[in-house]
């Protein structure tokens, strides 16, 4: 099973969104833009759902059935390990094998000798063709970086084989995670996971390192550009190098996780993907969930209320929504507006508030992260919520579907 050259991750909370999700998909390949769509949820999303990652199966399978698509299409399981997988295995065909929490794992003296011995020709002067300086390799570097990454690809190794002896290994995408830390891995770091990678025998097809800067979930990038393009490139050239030195698939590409409504660098990737024609992997998860409540306040009456309801539990839940994601969010309560407040506002106001347009008067990042994490409570409503999302899908699903295509697909890739 061979990843396509653009896919994106089109994660839907609820399993409610599928053919809007599509139509996004069908509108860029109108445009002469083919991406192949991956449904992923993860098991944490899963337990708070209540859900299966049968229902994504289900989601996926119905939403290609009734709009006729014809070109491959991914199921996720998304982020991870040994402990969660085997739900998955059945209905799954992409797999993300997150390690981020064995980063720094401890690893033997004799499998850091091993790993000296497959990356000590490297010591000296590493040259990456496009690099215009070459990077200087010490032992001591090869010893640290063993140190810090070689427990996690160990671990993805593990998970991995657990899935190849289940589906057999033509049968499934890897892609390996390690996103979800404080420090990013350097385009040097990378190029030595990747190593170990090959090491391990794993044929991943992504790699969903940490970049540079703040991937906060569901608003843009904060951090300093200008490093963010060097290093992004500079990724895409080591990449391409290992491929050649180590056999990797030449598919093989990077992963942008927590990637939606990084408007500020979608243009500095889409330039550099297509300047070195290199396809990208970009994961868009929970947007879908929060142009759900952006549809149900544009609806109005009781829909509205149920938006204003959402907010409001969200509010004085704060601590406990925001724990799970705190690598990934960053949030100012003192100046989230207060239930109080948000009772009062209309339909228009309150999707303003929540819809991510850059330099719109309303736009609150605060507001539109703390209902990102928020989900769990709209969960927790169980059929009342589904059946309001249900009641108004038309004026929903036209937010979900001009979310992606508009915002994420055409901003990527210059249509």
């Amino acid at each position: 099973m061979v990843l396509e050259k653009y896919s994106f991750g089109i994660g839907d909370r609820f399993a409610q969104q599928g053919e809007a999700q599509l139509n996004a998909i069908i509108k860029a390949k109108d445009n002469g833009i083919d991406i192949v769509p991956v449904w992923n949820k993860s098991n944490r999303e899963h337990q708070i759902i209540n859900s299966s990652p049968e229902d994504t199966r289900i989601e996926a399978d119905a939403a290609v059935l009734k709009l006729n698509w014809k070109d491959p299409y991914y199921v996720d399981a998304d982020h991870i390990n040994l402990r969660t997988v085997d739900s998955f295995l059945d209905h799954s065909n992409f797999f993300t094998l997150d390690v981020a929490d064995y980063i720094g794992a401890a690893v033997s003296g004799k499998e850091i000798d091993t790993f000296l011995g497959i990356s000590s020709p490297y010591i000296g002067s590493l040259e990456i063709p496009g690099i215009q300086d070459p990077f200087r390799i010490t032992r001591e570097d090869l010893v640290r970086i063993a140190k810090t990454f070689l427990g996690a690809v160990r671990e993805a190794a593990a998970i991995y084989n657990h899935i190849a002896s289940n589906k057999g290994a033509d049968n499934f995408i890897a892609e390996v995670s390690m996103d979800e830390v404080e420090n990013p891995q350097t385009p040097v770091e990378l190029f030595f996971i990747l190593l170990m990678i090959k090491h391990y025998g794993i044929p991943a097809q992504t790699i969903a390192p940490k970049f540079t800067g703040r991937f906060n979930k569901g608003v843009d990038y904060a951090g300093n550009v200008d490093q963010f393009k060097k290093e992004f490139e500079q990724d895409l050239l080591v990449i391409e190098h290992a491929i050649n030195s180590f056999g990797l698939p030449g598919n093989l590409k990077l992963s942008v996780h927590s990637g939606s409504d990084k408007f500020t660098i979608y243009p500095i990737m889409g330039e550099l993907i297509l300047k070195y024609d290199k396809g990208i992997h970009v994961k868009t998860a929970g947007t879908t969930w929060l142009e759900e409540v952006i549809g149900l306040a544009l609806a109005g009456g009781d829909a509205l209320q149920m938006a204003r309801i959402i907010y409001s539990n969200a509010y004085g839940r704060q601590e406990e929504l925001c724990g799970p994601y705190f690598t990934v969010i960053n949030i100012d309560p003192e100046t989230l507006p207060s239930p109080t407040e948000v009772s009062e506002w209309d339909g228009e106001k309150f999707a303003n508030t929540l819809r991510h347009i850059p330099g719109h008067p309303d736009y609150h990042p605060g507001f539109r992260q703390l209902i990102h994490v928020g989900y769990k409570v709209a969960a927790e409503m169980e059929d009342e919520f589904l059946t309001m999302v249900r009641q108004n899908s038309v004026v929903v699903g036209e937010q979900v579907m001009t979310n992606i295509y508009d915002r994420h697909i055409r901003r990527l890739f210059d249509i």
